[in-house]
C-alpha cells in the first residue's frame, strides 16, 4: 500500500497540532494556503474528512484525532532516529535546559567538576523558565521542579527539596539566636507566591507565628537569598542553593531545622527517548551530586 505524501502528512500534523492552519504555516515556512492544499490533499487520497473547517477555526474530527496520534508518533519515532544518527557521527554534544535560578545558584557552582570528568562533552545550557516541548525543540535534558505529574514526558527523581533559615552574620552579632522564636525578632523575606512557608516552618518548630516587623516578599527565592545576604532579614532556602555563600561564610544558619518542601527535582527528557552517551553522562553525574546534596 502506498503511502501519502510526506508533505501532506507533515502539514496535517502541525494544522492537528495547533488547530490553526496559520500557525501550522509560520511553523513549517509556508503560507496558510499551502496548508489547507495539501491537507485537502490528504483527505481526497484517504477518502475521509479530518478537519471541520468554520469561518475562523479548524478542528479535528474524531477520525482526524485518532490519525493525528498516529502519526504524531511516527514522526516523533523518525526525529529519534534521526537524533541518534547524528549524535553517532557528530559527538557528544548535550543541550540542556534549567531555570535561571538553578543554573545560577546550583549548576554553575558545581559545573566544573561535570567538564573535568567529561572534557569531551560540548554542552548549550539553555536558562527557561517554564515547561520544554520537547517535540518542537532540540533540547535534549531538562531539571524540572515540581510534583513530578507531567505528561508526555520521562522523569527521573533527583531528590527532595527543603527548607532552612538563612542570614548574614551580621544580623547575630545584633540579636542572640538560641530558639526558633529568637528569629521572630528580625525580619521575615518570603517569596510572593509562597507566602505560606514561614508559617509552616514555625508551626513545624511549634512555635507561634507572630512577627515583630513587617514582612518583606519578593517575586522569587533568588532574590530572596541575595537579600538576607545583604542583611535585610531572614529567608527560608533550599541550602544547596547558597552553598557557596554559606561556605564563604556571607550567610549563615541560625536554626538548623529544615522543612521538606511539597515540590522536588526531578531530570526529563521526551518520552521514550534512547539516551545518548553525553544524555548518560549527565544523567550519571547529575544523580550523584543530587544524592550529595541530601548527605550533607
Amino acid at each position: 500500500m502506498r503511502l501519502p505524501p510526506l508533505k501532506s502528512l507533515q502539514a496535517f500534523e502541525a494544522a492537528g497540532r495547533t488547530e490553526s492552519f496559520q500557525e501550522a504555516a509560520n511553523e513549517l515556512n509556508v503560507t496558510p494556503s499551502a496548508i489547507s492544499h495539501q491537507v485537502k490533499s490528504l483527505e481526497e487520497y484517504l477518502g475521509i474528512q479530518l478537519f471541520e473547517r468554520k469561518t475562523r477555526k479548524v478542528t479535528l474530527t474524531l477520525t482526524g484525532e485518532v490519525y493525528l496520534e498516529s502519526i504524531a508518533g511516527a514522526f516523533q519515532t523518525m526525529e529519534s532516529a534521526t537524533r541518534r544518527l547524528m549524535v553517532g557521527q557528530g559527538g557528544d554534544e548535550l543541550k540542556l535546559a534549567v531555570a535561571p535560578a538553578f543554573l545560577e545558584r546550583w549548576l554553575l557552582p558545581r559545573f566544573q567538576d561535570f567538564t573535568e570528568r567529561y572534557p569531551d562533552i560540548e554542552m548549550d545550557i539553555h536558562s527557561s523558565i517554564g515547561e520544554i516541548d520537547f517535540a518542537q525543540s532540540d533540547i535534549d535534558m531538562a531539571v524540572y521542579f515540581g510534583d513530578g505529574q507531567w505528561s508526555g514526558i520521562d522523569c527521573q527523581f533527583l531528590r527532595s527539596s527543603y527548607l532552612v533559615p538563612v542570614c548574614s552574620p551580621y544580623l547575630l552579632e545584633q540579636e542572640r539566636v538560641m530558639e526558633p522564636e529568637d528569629l521572630l525578632k528580625f525580619r521575615l523575606l518570603s517569596v510572593r507566591k509562597r507566602p505560606e512557608e514561614w508559617p509552616q516552618w514555625f508551626q513545624l518548630t511549634d512555635t507561634p507565628y507572630q512577627p515583630s516587623q513587617g514582612t518583606i516578599s519578593f517575586s522569587n527565592g533568588m532574590n530572596t537569598a541575595n537579600a538576607a545576604t545583604r542583611g535585610l532579614g531572614v529567608a527560608l532556602t533550599d541550602p544547596s542553593l547558597v552553598s557557596e555563600e554559606i561556605e564563604n561564610g556571607d550567610l549563615m544558619v541560625p536554626i538548623d531545622i529544615m522543612m521538606q518542601q511539597s515540590k522536588s527535582f526531578y531530570l526529563v527528557t521526551q518520552k521514550n527517548r534512547p539516551f545518548s552517551s553525553a544524555m548518560s553522562a549527565f544523567q550519571q553525574w547529575i544523580t550523584q551530586r543530587m544524592a550529595m546534596d541530601v548527605s550533607m
